[in-house]
């Protein structure tokens, strides 16, 4: 299953506009807690049990982000397994929106 991606200078884009993608952080509490650019945290290990609380943006467009990629791009496949009809992954994750769209984010 092949995940689309998306790169953070349209995913900003895409967040500032007047109809912006549901964005997803699957990233762990305490990663939030340091870094944290918005949208909704459900951590990777908890997805496949909170899943159905997403149920409302199976037909939306889904931004997930993790760190750098990999985590999110693990949730993109079990929300296209589940259904959820445009899911893109977030190149680089909140690292390289840390470089490229907002130094102010902490990396780590």
């Amino acid at each position: 299953m092949k995940v689309s991606e998306i790169d953070v200078h349209e995913a900003h884009k895409k967040l500032n506009s007047t109809n912006p993608p549901f964005l997803l952080d699957v990233r762990e509490t305490f990663e939030r807690d340091f870094a944290n650019i918005a949208g909704e945290l459900i951590p990777l290990g908890e997805l496949p049990d909170r899943i159905s609380e997403l149920d409302n943006h199976k037909n939306n467009e889904v931004i997930v982000y993790c760190r750098s990629g990999a985590r999110s791009a693990e949730a993109c496949k079990l929300l296209m397994q589940e259904g959820f009809a445009d899911v893109k992954n977030l190149s680089g994750g909140i690292l390289a929106w840390s470089q490229e769209i907002d130094p102010e984010i902490p990396q780590y």
